[in-house]
């Protein structure tokens, strides 16, 4: 059976112009979902890696490796789905309309999933995670459970591959 799941794929590419619209345009002319897509250069400055999770069955990702092998401006396509690697998402949570008690829970919140509270207003917070895109589900699930108004701002996982053999 050819299950869908979620797959994560690391690009070595051609710090240019138009490469971000490619690659993107590849996916959306195929009709490929990205789940999250970042991208940043790397220790050479010619050199960007993108980091993109989507969500296929086999054979499609195998065609969309194939296809992104296939540009010109792609150095190296690394699937990281079935490898070892450390994966963390950067996740900024603004709870507003709180009260004095919805502070002190946000606080312990904060505390409880190593959050940073990088800013406070009257009556708001503003929380800063730095975790896995699973772990940032759960919070981001239970702030809206437990407050009346938040928002929300993530920035996609990045990874690599892990030197020992850690998981995710």
């Amino acid at each position: 059976m050819n299950s869908m799941k979620k797959r994560w794929l690391s690009l070595y590419v051609e710090n240019q112009d138009g490469v971000l619209s490619k690659i993107s345009g590849l996916f959306s002319g195929k009709s490929y979902n990205i789940d999250s897509l970042t991208v940043g250069t790397t220790e050479d400055p010619t050199i960007s890696r993108m980091t993109i999770a989507t969500v296929s069955d086999d054979e499609t990702f195998e065609q969309i490796k194939k296809q992104l092998n296939r540009l010109v401006e792609v150095i190296k396509v690394i699937d990281f789905t079935n490898v070892f690697v450390r994966m963390k998402e950067i996740m900024y949570i603004k709870v507003l309309k709180c009260s004095s008690e919805d502070k002190v829970e946000c606080f312990q919140i904060a505390e409880t999933f190593k959050a940073k509270v990088i800013d406070y207003g009257k009556d708001s917070l503003l929380l800063e995670f730095v975790q896995t895109a699973t772990k940032n589900d759960a919070v981001v699930k239970l702030l809206k459970e437990e407050f009346r108004t938040i928002e929300v701002v993530r920035g996609g996982s990045v990874g690599i591959e892990s030197i020992s053999m850690m998981e995710r």
